[in-house]
């Protein structure tokens, strides 16, 4: 296993001090604004050799504590979990916050290697990175490209998962099910992966890439009013010299316009079948989401085990872990214990 520690990108707070800045912001209530100034509670973030990546993950919590591992979405970054994360620590869980391929300090062991973002590369990306770290099951928690990923693993290796937050629920589908028409009021929701679809939004994206971040935050949680330097922060991940390749790809894969790779199709083969979840699960979902997102009933029937659905009110939205800690925290907590 190869480990090493290395200097963020920017100057971060050790997780100690970042507890009791939690319990200054105060926890027990939704986050809807920041305050300009704001303290990072990441401390050096870790590297590990992991499948075709060398992963950038901060850890915190007990080294032999139950694991938790959150996983973030598009255009998001580990900074979703800038609460979450401490307070699962301080209740002794060893907590993994891992930057996806294409984000952050995550980066390809090899210039040659694909960058692919089909599905099941990144789902497969999260066992690589647990058997890099000798991690055999953990609780997972997730949302957006996240949440497909936690869900992805849950189906195809119950094993490694113990329980499992995810938020908007069952996110697996496939090519086919992406070439299917939607009526044209959830098509105009998926505006972006049309522009995607075009050389234009390739250019534009590379060219704009943070604007554009910041016009998704705003659509997909209309009600969270946060700060520029909220923001900045978790745009910097996007800056990997990866990020618009696989933000491009798999946007484009989900239409059936750009291939995968022959090494995840049986993977894939497997996700098309719509497999069910069986391992204790809580799905959320935000009662001011913006994004695009399935009804909670319409997923219901896909988790075949022990099964919570927590709808979280006031304004929360798309990125429900940043915007309501203490709801996504308390959620790990109980998904540990059905």
């Amino acid at each position: 296993m190869h480990v090493k520690m290395k200097l963020p990108i920017r100057h971060l707070m050790r997780s100690t001090l970042a507890v009791a800045l939690v319990a200054q912001l105060g926890l027990t209530g939704q986050v809807h604004a920041q305050s300009s100034a704001k303290a990072d509670p990441w401390g050096a973030l870790k590297h590990v050799h992991a499948g075709v990546l060398d992963v950038a993950y901060a850890e915190m919590g007990p080294a032999d504590g139950p694991v938790v591992i959150l996983l973030h979405g598009w255009p998001y970054d580990i900074h979703s979990y800038e609460q979450v994360a401490p307070a699962l620590a301080s209740k002794g869980y060893r907590v993994l916050v891992p930057y996806a391929r294409g984000y952050g300090d995550t980066h390809f062991l090899s210039a040659s290697t694909v960058r692919n973002a089909e599905p099941a590369a990144l789902g497969q990306d999260v066992i690589d990175f647990m058997d890099a770290l000798h991690v055999q099951r953990a609780v997972f928690g997730g949302f957006d490209w996240g949440a497909r990923s936690a869900d992805i693993v849950a189906a195809l290796w119950p094993e490694r998962v113990k329980a499992l937050v995810s938020v908007s629920g069952y996110l697996i589908g496939s090519q086919a099910a992406g070439k299917a028409p939607l009526p044209p009021k959830a098509e105009y929701q998926w505006w972006y992966q049309f522009y995607f679809a075009t050389d234009r939004g390739q250019e534009g994206y590379a060219k704009n890439h943070r604007d554009f971040a910041k016009l998704i935050w705003q659509l997909a949680s209309p009600k969270w009013n946060f700060d520029d330097a909220t923001f900045d922060r978790s745009a910097a991940a996007l800056d990997n010299p990866d990020h618009v390749a696989i933000t491009i790809h798999n946007y484009r894969w989900r239409l059936g316009l750009a291939n995968g790779e022959t090494r995840y199709a049986a993977l894939e083969a497997r996700l098309a079948a719509l497999p069910k979840i069986s391992v204790p699960t809580i799905t959320m979902e935000g009662d001011a989401n913006g994004a695009p997102h399935p009804a909670p009933e319409a997923y219901a029937k896909q988790f075949t085990g022990k099964y919570q659905f927590r709808l979280i009110n006031g304004g929360i939205g798309h990125n429900l872990p940043q915007e309501a800690p203490q709801a996504f925290t308390q959620a790990i907590i109980d998904a540990d214990r059905l």
